[in-house]
Formats: C-alpha cells, sequence, structure tokens
C-alpha cells in the first residue's frame, strides 16, 4: 500500500521526494470514545495524548527517510507504518484495560490501531465537497465553491509540483505546508447566504469582552482541555489572551485565581488558538522545540491586528447563563484527514466579510486585512462542563436557531481575529512576500481546515448573569458597548469606526449577519484591550489600539512547573498486544463526531537540545509526562518555607560551642 502511495505521489517529480505530498491518516480515537468512566479519564488522556505522539513520530520519521524509500518500496511499511499500528495497538489494549477496571470495555478498539498513507491530493475532494459536515455548522452550505474557487486559479498561479514552496518543492512550514493551491483570492469567492439573525429573535443584545491580541507573546503547545497534565499535548503552538495561567497542568483552581487581560477583570476566561506564522525564515524561539520547528510549525508567529470576543443570543430563545468552567472547542485540528464534519473556522479579509472560506486562506487586496473567525457552539446539555469527546455536551443551533432536544440556549462566543499580512507571492513560492499558515499537527500539513478555538468559561457569576440579562434585554453591553463604553471602549479601536464598521462585517457587509453559526464575524463586536506585560499591571484605558505594546522581540514559551503534573505509567509489556474484543456493550462511537479540536503529544522538555537527526526518536509506549518538580513557587515563597529550619540549625550548632567550651572551662 505504502509504495503504491509513494509511487503516485512521485510520479512526475523528479526531485527529491518530499512528505510534503504524502501524510499519515490514522483513525481518531478520542472522538470516537463518546463516553470515559470518571476513574479512567486521567488514563485513557495519557493514552490518547500517546497515540498523537507516535503519529508525530512517524510523520518525522518518513519526512526525514524520503531516500530510503525511493531505494526501497517497501521501507515506509516496514519501517514506519507496521511499528506505528503495534505501539497503537498497544496504546489501546492499555486504554481498554483502564475502561474495563470501572466499565464496560469499549468494542472495537483494536480495530482502530491500523493507520494509512495518503497523498495530500486524497483530501481535495473531501475538502471541495464536505463542507455539508453533519449539519452541526450551519455555515457550511455557504462554502460549496470554496474547493474549486481555491483550485484552479491559484494552481496555475502556484506553477507545478502543487504550488510547493522553497527548494525541492517542499512547500512552506518547514517542508509540510502551505502549498499554493491552499490560498485563493477572495474577490472570486462568491457571498454567503444569509442565515437566522440572532438579533431578530428574543434574545437580540451583544455582550464584548476586550482582552488584547496577546502582544507580549503568551505561548505554548499544551492543550489543557484535551491532554491535561500532558506538556505539548497540542503539537503546535498556541495564541492566548485573558486568563493567563492556562498551562497543561492548570487546575479549576490555578484558572480561578489566574490574573486576567481583560479590560473587565470579572472575565478570567481563557480564549486560545493557533498562531499564525509567515514563512519567511525567521527562527522563532520555538524553532527547536517540540510543538514548533521541531513539528514543522515553522517561521515568524504574528501578533493578531486586533480581536474581538462578543457573546450574541439567539433567534429563537433567550439564552441562559453558561456554567462556570463550561469547556468548548469548536473546529476540528485533524480536519484535513478526518474530514470536514466538525471544521468551524472561517476565513475572509475586511471589507469583504460577506465571503467566507472553510479549507482555503484568503489572498486579500492591498488595502485589506485577513480576518480568521469562529462561532462557537450556543446550545449545552444542561448538565455537564465537558465530555470523553470534548463535544457532545454542547451542540450548534439549527439553522433557524433551535437547540436539539434537552439543550438550552447559551450566550454564543464570536471570535474575530485579524492580521496585517501581505497576499503572498504565489507565483514564486512566496519567495518575495512569504506564505502564512497556522500552526498545525505535524500530519495535517497546515491545512486551513484544520484551524480551531477553544474556550473556559472563567467569568464571575455577577458578570455572567449581567451578560445574560444585557442579551436578553436586547443592549449592547461590555467593553465598548452602552454600558461599558467610554474610558473602556473608546479609542481608535473602541466602540467607534471599528465596532460596527467595515471591519466588523456589520451592516456594511451585506449576507453578513453576527453571530449566525457559520463561524463568520460579527459585526457588533468589540476590538481588544491591553495585553499588559509581565509582572502585570491593570488595564489602561483606551481600547487596544491605543494601548498594546509590540511583540517581545522572543516570543515567551510559558512553562510554568505544576506538581500537578502525573508520573508516567509504568509499562507492562504482557498489556502490550492489540485489544481483544471481549464483546461487552461498548462506547466506540462513529466518527460522526470528528476528532476533539487539539490531541495530545509528550516531550519531556519544551526547550530540548536540537536533534539534527531526521527520524525521530520513539518516546516509548508511555507518554512524556513532565515529572512533578521538588519544589515550587518563587523565592520568597520558598526562603519562607526554609528559614524556620535554617534558624534552627544555627541555634543548634550554638549550642554544640556553648557545651564544648563549658566541658573545656569544667
Amino acid at each position: 500500500m505504502a509504495a503504491n502511495v509513494y509511487a503516485s505521489a512521485t510520479e512526475d517529480d523528479q526531485g527529491p521526494w518530499t512528505s510534503g505530498s504524502v501524510t499519515i491518516d490514522c483513525p481518531d480515537v478520542g472522538s470516537r470514545l463518546t463516553s470515559v468512566p470518571d476513574g479512567a479519564g486521567e488514563e485513557v488522556d495519557r493514552e490518547l495524548a500517546l497515540l498523537d505522539q507516535q503519529i508525530a513520530a512517524a510523520y518525522q520519521q518518513l519526512q526525514g527517510s524520503a531516500q530510503a524509500v525511493r531505494d526501497d518500496a517497501g521501507f515506509a511499511d516496514n519501517a514506519v507504518m507496521n511499528p506505528l499500528k503495534e505501539k497503537r495497538a498497544a496504546t489501546l489494549e492499555r486504554i481498554g484495560i483502564a475502561i474495563d477496571r470501572v466499565a464496560d470495555r469499549p468494542e472495537g478498539l483494536s480495530d482502530l490501531a491500523a493507520c494509512t498513507l495518503r497523498t495530500a491530493d486524497d483530501n481535495a475532494g473531501e475538502e471541495a465537497g464536505g463542507n455539508g459536515g453533519d449539519g452541526q455548522n450551519q455555515g457550511d452550505g455557504q462554502n460549496q465553491g470554496d474547493g474549486q474557487q481555491g483550485g484552479d486559479g491559484q494552481q496555475d498561479n502556484g506553477g507545478e509540483g502543487d504550488g510547493q514552496q522553497g527548494d525541492g518543492g517542499n512547500g512552506g512550514q518547514a517542508g509540510n505546508g502551505p502549498v499554493a493551491a491552499d490560498f485563493v483570492d477572495i474577490t472570486t469567492v462568491q457571498p454567503a447566504q444569509q442565515a437566522a439573525d440572532p438579533g431578530a429573535g428574543p434574545s437580540q443584545g451583544t455582550f464584548a469582552t476586550s482582552c488584547g491580541v496577546n502582544a507580549n507573546g503568551l505561548f505554548n503547545s499544551d492543550n489543557v482541555i484535551v491532554a491535561p497534565g500532558v506538556t505539548n499535548g497540542a503539537h503546535h503552538f498556541h495564541d492566548y489572551v485573558g486568563n493567563q495561567a492556562n498551562d497543561a497542568f492548570a487546575s479549576d483552581d490555578d484558572l480561578a485565581n489566574g490574573e486576567t487581560t481583560c479590560v473587565d477583570q470579572g472575565d478570567k476566561s481563557t480564549y486560545y488558538w493557533p498562531v499564525l506564522r509567515l514563512q519567511n525564515g525567521t527562527q522563532e524561539q520555538d524553532a527547536q522545540s517540540p510543538g514548533g520547528g521541531i513539528e514543522g510549525n515553522a517561521g515568524e508567529i504574528v501578533t493578531p491586528k486586533e480581536v474581538t470576543l462578543t457573546f450574541v443570543g439567539n433567534p429563537r430563545s433567550e439564552v441562559t447563563a453558561m456554567p462556570r468552567l463550561l469547556r468548548i472547542i469548536t473546529g476540528d485540528a485533524k480536519a484535513f484527514v478526518n474530514g470536514t464534519a466538525n471544521a468551524n473556522a472561517s476565513w475572509s479579509c475586511t471589507g469583504f466579510e460577506d465571503r467566507q472560506l472553510k479549507d482555503k486562506y484568503p489572498l486579500c487586496p492591498n488595502g485589506s486585512d485577513v480576518v480568521r473567525s469562529f462561532s462557537f457552539q450556543s446550545c449545552w446539555d444542561g448538565n455537564n462542563i465537558d465530555s470523553a469527546n470534548h463535544r457532545t455536551h454542547v451542540a450548534f443551533a439549527a439553522a433557524d436557531g433551535s437547540c436539539p432536544a434537552g439543550f438550552k440556549a447559551i450566550p454564543q462566543l464570536v471570535q474575530r481575529i485579524v492580521y496585517d499580512v501581505d497576499a503572498p507571492s504565489l507565483q514564486d513560492g512566496g519567495r518575495t512576500t512569504p506564505l502564512f499558515a497556522v500552526d498545525s499537527f505535524p500530519e495535517q500539513l497546515h491545512k486551513p481546515v484544520t484551524d480551531h478555538g477553544d474556550f473556559i468559561n472563567v467569568f464571575d457569576e455577577n458578570l455572567m448573569n449581567e451578560m445574560v440579562d444585557c442579551i436578553n434585554e436586547g443592549r449592547t453591553c461590555g467593553a465598548g458597548g452602552d454600558n461599558g463604553g467610554g474610558d473602556n471602549g473608546g479609542g481608535d479601536n473602541g466602540g467607534g469606526d471599528n465596532a460596527g464598521g467595515d471591519n466588523g462585517g456589520g451592516a456594511e457587509q451585506p449576507g453578513q449577519e453576527p453571530g449566525q453559526e457559520q463561524g463568520q464575524g460579527d459585526g457588533q463586536e468589540q476590538p481588544p484591550a491591553q495585553n499588559p506585560e509581565e509582572p502585570r499591571t491593570e488595564p489602561a484605558a483606551g481600547g487596544a489600539g491605543a494601548t498594546d505594546t509590540p511583540r517581545t522581540a522572543e516570543p515567551r514559551v510559558y512553562t510554568k512547573p505544576s506538581a500537578k503534573a502525573t508520573e508516567p505509567a509504568a509499562e507492562n509489556p504482557a498489556k502490550d498486544t492489540p485489544a481483544q474484543d471481549t464483546g461487552a456493550k461498548g462506547e466506540i462511537g462513529t466518527p460522526a463526531t470528528a476528532d476533539p479540536d487539539e490531541a495530545p503529544n509528550q516531550n519531556e522538555n519544551q526547550n530540548p537540545a536540537p536533534d539534527q537527526s531526521p527520524v525521530a526518536a520513539d518516546t516509548g509506549d508511555t507518554p512524556s509526562v513532565v515529572p512533578a518538580p521538588q519544589a515550587q513557587g518563587g523565592l520568597a515563597e520558598t526562603g519562607a518555607n526554609l528559614w524556620p529550619a535554617a534558624a534552627g540549625a544555627l541555634l543548634l550548632i550554638g549550642g554544640f560551642v556553648v557545651l564544648r567550651r563549658s566541658t573545656k572551662s569544667s
């Protein structure tokens, strides 16, 4: 099989074979585990993280073994794919055992061990025609022509070799994308159809929160929702705004007590998304780190020009308060191999936000900025703040705004991120003007369809109730609104020109409706607030544009140590065999719900020494979870804990001296 894929991918390529044309497609186990008992959750999370680590290592090995594959058509199967299957089988067996201790073992786990090689072109039809998804993403239908629009014309601009950039046709992002065919001229995209407008229903208000643009560079490659306790669980770097305590080891208490960059200090929620990078050769701090350059996420990290976070209502009913610590993931970090059922990010350009793309990056005309936007799920099951696959506890409303049976309408987060980046020069592979792309899992080839966003609600109760009242009463509130305007919402980027004008995608954008499920921008969204430098100071008034400082030259990789980190599980060689189907009732769902946002991988150090080997070292069959540190806290805290012991030691020594002198004198 691998030999056939290799041959088809390289048939017309006389240069070095590159994995930019071939990727690894594995069944997504996390999305199919729709129910995991509480007693097994922590262990299952670690094993799911290991599955992602194994794929990333196999992809890196494949990428570094081009010549070996060319010399021996069976090399990919023998050296990469078959060992990967064996490791996955052992990991799946441990998942089965963990669940079997407290509940019935899921059926069919062993069937998910095998992976396949596929060329990047295998997904072309799926991306172009799969935008209908499963009916949950209401904006899917509007993108039906995206694939065709992004294909023909842009491939012509990019030339041969799939339009790939760089030496040997390796593409951007260290050889695994993006390529010219991933881009489309926004002016050729047809405007979207209008959907149900929450501004026309019983909850017509909007509530904006202003939390900055991550100007000071708070990044890590963790994901506390999907891979708690696992460092580098996302395999790509995130921008963070809002809560500043978010890393893989953040507990609910850590988040509740964390600092926030939001203007309203009652909002300690965490908002994060994959960083956007320019393929311009810049060596960022993470160039030799897991989650960064080691895994193909290379180039200059771009600080957003503007971030707006707006909560809107529902066209059919009033909204109810979100539960505290509710987790929501929107989009699918693995949509390139999983399919687009859960893809939910949209791409556009300022001045053209009635035209939305899901599976292409936009080429914006001069004077227009790139816009990526997310409309999060707006229906909640009324009971759970999370679920086993991080999806089933929330849902998208139907086209008319109605929630599924048993679900309640909650304020919908509409997130809009604007970047001042130039349209890439596709004709020369981005050499004149660099390509750009979001960070991704290595095997996802930095496709735009893999974009996603994450949110954890840490609003205090009073502010959440204020939000609900505001939306249900049809008012415009929050930072920049009529109840939160003035100093906090004013300024050039406040509640003025950009709040509902050209950059907001508001009334001046035909077909653009605020808060709809298409993942579009919201015309009533407000701009970001200051993202203060550390040590943190209170946000200054005046809105983001007036107070944000430039991004630091070297972005900080946030690596807070934590005693909550879990020790690696002990291996059990006797269990390292493929899971046997017990016939017990199972909790393995169908892939109708695609992969939970980011999936994990572990590395023991966020910034290890560079590894020049082209073949990734196998980290074994247990995740390398960060070991618990021996001490925590700053120097002041450590001193406060140690000085009593030191004083006691001095007194003891003094006693011996007095006793000795007393003995001599006698």
